[in-house]
């Protein structure tokens, strides 16, 4: 054996599934769009950075079709020209700002409690098009319990962009 277990690792449920991604090679805006388009219930998101066009229509097309859509942002997202901040506000969505810790790194999707999208991959068209990037979709319920966990975690230390907006007085 190369490597010792690791006494802390948890294990996938049986019948747990992962497709994988890496960008420049293939098209992982298009696999999270697809993801998007399969939720029946809930789609909850923690981005860095959120400048792709597809990914943010996908998810006010969710919305229009009745998911629960629940987004948290990084506060580096508020007042950027290219942000999907002010689009989702308009289309009734209406973004957490993770302000407190330096950065909120995360790329994180979690799709109706069982899936869960992350990886490398901002939801960008840089990540897209420019960067070397991977993207994990795993269908785990356990895990996805665990990052949904996390995501209410972080929407507890979070403001709206319109309270964020006050707090550092940046203008829309």
């Amino acid at each position: 054996m190369l490597f010792p277990s690791f006494a802390w690792a948890d294990n996938f449920l049986s019948g747990a599934t992962y497709s994988v991604c890496f960008t420049l090679h293939e098209d992982c805006t298009s696999k999270v769009v697809f993801a998007i388009s399969q939720a029946r219930k809930q789609i909850l998101v923690q981005a860095y950075s959120f400048t792709s066009v597809p990914i943010a229509k996908a998810l006010v097309d969710a919305k229009r079709r009745g998911i629960n859509v629940k987004i948290l942002l990084d506060k580096s997202q508020v007042g950027t020209r290219y942000s999907s901040t002010i689009f989702f506000e308009h289309n009734g969505i209406n973004p957490g700002i993770d302000y407190r810790p330096a950065i909120a790194h995360n790329k994180v999707m979690i799709i109706d409690n069982e899936v869960v999208v992350t990886g490398s991959f901002n939801f960008t068209k840089s990540a897209a098009t420019k960067n070397a990037e991977n993207l994990l979709i795993i269908h785990d319920l356990a895990l996805a319990k665990k990052y949904e966990e996390n995501w209410y975690r972080r929407e507890g230390q979070s403001i709206s962009s319109g309270e964020y907006r006050l707090l550092k007085k940046k203008p829309l």
